[in-house]
């Protein structure tokens, strides 16, 4: 029978951090160079992009955010044709159908009272909010943000101080952002239902 031998504990510890810091080596049966695993930017898979990317959706850990723009042009809060193509469009996005936040931000220009750009925006926030609802959303998702004449996409008004009609017209606007699901694919906490908003 062969004697024990037990090596002190560091020795142990020093071989192990050793093996860690060897690079390993992928050898690829190709033309192309072998590539030192140590010199990678990422891990590498071991499946196809394309396969990967599927996968990832298939499994729900999209983890890239979908936003899109609902213009009011011509001011109120109906939905027009463009705007009805374009949550058509959000519809048929990938995170729609899963359970990230939907954030609605609400806009309006500056003609009127800073309390009336308020009210409008939010008429807005609310009519692509009950449309989202309508088309499946649930509405523990949604959480409307009015903003009023706070945040312009373009100036309101002109140099010489006359009313930028083009502009106001383009801040109008309800900006969807429909998040990435939480790992644990839970919609976040603390989205609120609509009109909640004070």
């Amino acid at each position: 029978m062969m004697p024990k031998t037990t090596l002190p504990l560091g020795l142990i510890l020093a071989m192990a951090l050793s093996a860690c810091d060897s690079p390993t080596e992928a050898v690829d049966t190709s033309d192309e160079q072998v590539v030192s695993a140590s010199v990678r930017d990422e891990p590498a898979s071991i499946l196809r992009p394309d396969i990967a990317a599927e996968t990832a959706v298939e499994e729900g850990t999209l983890t890239e955010s979908f936003t899109a723009v609902i213009g009011f042009p011509s001011g109120g809060s109906e939905l027009d044709a463009d705007a009805l193509a374009e949550l058509e469009q959000v519809r048929a996005s990938t995170q729609f159908t899963q359970t990230g936040a939907i954030i609605l931000r609400a806009h309006g220009d500056s003609a009127g009272s800073d309390v009336a750009n308020e009210r409008a925006s939010e008429a807005r926030g609310l009519a692509v909010a009950e449309w989202l609802i309508a088309a499946g959303a649930e509405p523990r998702r949604i959480d409307v943000i009015v903003f009023g004449e706070q945040n312009p996409t373009l100036p309101n008004a002109m140099p010489d101080g006359s009313p930028n009609e083009a502009g106001r017209a383009a801040n109008r606007r309800v900006e969807i952002e429909i998040l990435a699901p939480p790992a644990d694919g839970q919609p976040e906490a603390g989205v609120s239902e609509p009109g909640d908003q004070p």
